[in-house]
This record gives structure tokens, C-alpha cells and sequence, in this order.
């Protein structure tokens, strides 16, 4: 198993959700890593989740593009780029069925510019190998398709099969890493995690969307029945598993990073329901009647499930928040800034 130490991280979409989340990690734990964030601030990213970041000083952000390949060329050299983490992406399924063509550009053609560019860099210019850099991709569950009632988790050798322009995208891209380390040997690892919740993400979301309502008075949307099941992870844990992989992971290998909280929509919406009337002091059963059941979405997946013994077992990681717990933790960060 390798061991590797990022020096300077190139962090893309680092001012979204899961991004700027693991901006914030990082530089908690790790005092010496710099970090350039390199964002487009699309609807889905802001600086604002970029404030009172740990060590400022050792943080840039540049607003810019990952299809730029100038752009990103110039700053791997002038920054000395060791390690990319590759967190840009279009990521709403119902963005993408409404318009796919932008998750094409993002998600497979900004991919690949960030593996060219490493390429050029780190193989032709620097002569580095796996001891001296790292491309890590973030990719989802959603490019394994759906899973029945009876049908075990998604494991790292699932085959794929997406049903959404989002997820097509993604797995695309997913084919791309692999193929730049197999063909040229670049230095990568690719984690597919499960659904992420927590501080900073976008309102269109599920969870924020519930939250919202809820904090609001408003109608609460639930698509079709609510039986559609996922697997939730807490952000901050998602960051950790990350973390390990990067550091300890096996250079080509894929990594499943899942809560193991196996939630229908609906019974996810209760529990929201039942702990932002806990939270604000509101009376349950108000909060609850505003839960209403919309139209579904075309090709809606029914199940997405994770089995992440790869990780816990070749690099130790385990989530440390409860379900319960991070799910108090996300409607508190919500309510407090009258979200």
C-alpha cells in the first residue's frame, strides 16, 4: 500500500458542497498543505462557503474554469501542483434531464482537461511518479444504476450502468481516470460515495429542500410515494475517507465511500420534520402536515445502497457521526442562519 503526502492540493469545486467542505478539513488537519481552489461559481458554488476558513493564508482561490486548459496548465506550474482533487461537477439529476449538454462539458470534458494538463505536467515536464503526485476523482453511486429490494449493496465491482445524463456523465468520466492511469500510468484513485448531507450545500437539494420548508411553513415535496431509498453520508465523514485514500489508498483502485443509512425519501422527511420541531421548539404534528407527494421525475432510480468494507478494511475509515446525530448537526446549521 502506498503512502503519499500532498504538498499543494488543486482543489476543483471547491467553493460547493462537498468542496469547500473538504477545503475546511483539510486545512484543519493538516498545518503545512496549501491549497488552490479553483471554482467557476455556478449557481452551485459561492466564496460564502469559503469564510472563516482554518489558516486562510495557506488557502488561494481562483475563479476560473477546468475545461481552461491554459488555465489549469498555468497553475499546476506555477503552483507546483502535487495533487489534484477533482470535486467539480454538475451534480442535480433533474438539471440534467432538463439539460444535459452542460454535464457533458463539466463532468466529462473538464475531466479530462484536469488529466491532460496532469499529464503534461507531472509525467512529461516533472518526471514524477506515484511518490511525488496524485489525481483523486470523486465520482457517485449513481453510475452503478438502481438496485431491487432484494439486491445486495453496490460494491466496487458492480457493474455500470447509469440511468440519468447526470450519472452517464460521471460514469464517463470515472472511465477517463482509469484509462489515463492504465495508458500513461498517471497516479490516480477514484471514491464513489453515497448520498452526502450537511453544512453548506445547495438549497435545490433534498435535504435543504425539506429543511427549508419545514423552517418556512411551506408545502414539503415529496417525489412520487417517497418508498425511493438512498444511502446517506455525513459530509464531514465523506471528507475523511477522502483524506485516507489520498493518502493511503492503492494507486488505480476505486473506493467506496457509504453512511450505511438506508432511508426511504418519506421516512427521511419525517425525521427531518421531527427534529426541526425539536430543534425550534415547533409542534411536531404541524410540521409533519406539510409533507406533500409531487409528480416524479423520469427514470427515477428506487434504490442506491454502498458497501464501503474495502475501505474500512485496507484503510480503517469508519463514519464517526450517527445518522440521528448529523441529521441534528445539518438542521442546526440551517436554522441558525435562518436558512
Amino acid at each position: 500500500m502506498s503512502g503519499f503526502t500532498p504538498r499543494t492540493i488543486l482543489v476543483t469545486g471547491g467553493a460547493g458542497f462537498i468542496g469547500s467542505n473538504f477545503v475546511r478539513y483539510v486545512l484543519y488537519v493538516n498545518n503545512a498543505v496549501k491549497v488552490v481552489n479553483l471554482d467557476a461559481l455556478t449557481y452551485a458554488g459561492s466564496e460564502e462557503n469559503l469564510v472563516n476558513l482554518p489558516d486562510p493564508n495557506r488557502h488561494t482561490f481562483v475563479h476560473g474554469d477546468i475545461c481552461d486548459h491554459d488555465l489549469v496548465s498555468c497553475l499546476l506550474q506555477e503552483h507546483a501542483i502535487d495533487t489534484i482533487v477533482h470535486f467539480a461537477a454538475e451534480s442535480h439529476v433533474d438539471r440534467s434531464i432538463a439539460g444535459p449538454e452542460a454535464f457533458i462539458r463539466t463532468n466529462v470534458q473538464g475531466t479530462f482537461t484536469l488529466l491532460e494538463e496532469a499529464r503534461k505536467y507531472w509525467l512529461e515536464h516533472q518526471h514524477w511518479d506515484e511518490a511525488r503526485c496524485r489525481f483523486h476523482h470523486i465520482s457517485t453511486d449513481e453510475v452503478y444504476g438502481t438496485l431491487g429490494p432484494g439486491d445486495p449493496p453496490f460494491t466496487e465491482t458492480t457493474s455500470y450502468a447509469p440511468n440519468s445524463p447526470y450519472s452517464a456523465s460521471k460514469a464517463a468520466a470515472d472511465h477517463f481516470v482509469r484509462a489515463y492511469q492504465h495508458t500513461y500510468l498517471l497516479p490516480t484513485t477514484t471514491t464513489n460515495c453515497s448520498n452526502n448531507y450537511g453544512p453548506y450545500q445547495h438549497s435545490e437539494k433534498f435535504m435543504p429542500t425539506v429543511i427549508r420548508a419545514c423552517l418556512k411553513g411551506q408545502p414539503i415535496p415529496v417525489y412520487g410515494d417517497g418508498s425511493n431509498f438512498r444511502d446517506w453520508l455525513y459530509v464531514e465523514d465523506h471528507c475523511v475517507g477522502i483524506w485516507k485514500v489520498i493518502e493511503k489508498g492503492r494507486i488505480g483502485e476505486t473506493y467506496n465511500i457509504g453512511g450505511s443509512n438506508h432511508w426511504s425519501n418519506l421516512d427521511i422527511a419525517t425525521l427531518l420534520c421531527r427534529t426541526v420541531a425539536k430543534v425550534t421548539g415547533e409542534t411536531p404534528d404541524k410540521i409533519l402536515s406539510l409533507i406533500s407527494f409531487v409528480k416524479d421525475r423520469p427514470g427515477h432510480d428506487w434504490r442506491y445502497a454502498i458497501d464501503s468494507r474495502k475501505i474500512q478494511t485496507e484503510l480503517g475509515w469508519q463514519p464517526a457521526h450517527s445518522f440521528e446525530d448529523g441529521i441534528r448537526k445539518t438542521v442546526e446549521w440551517y436554522w441558525e442562519r435562518n436558512e
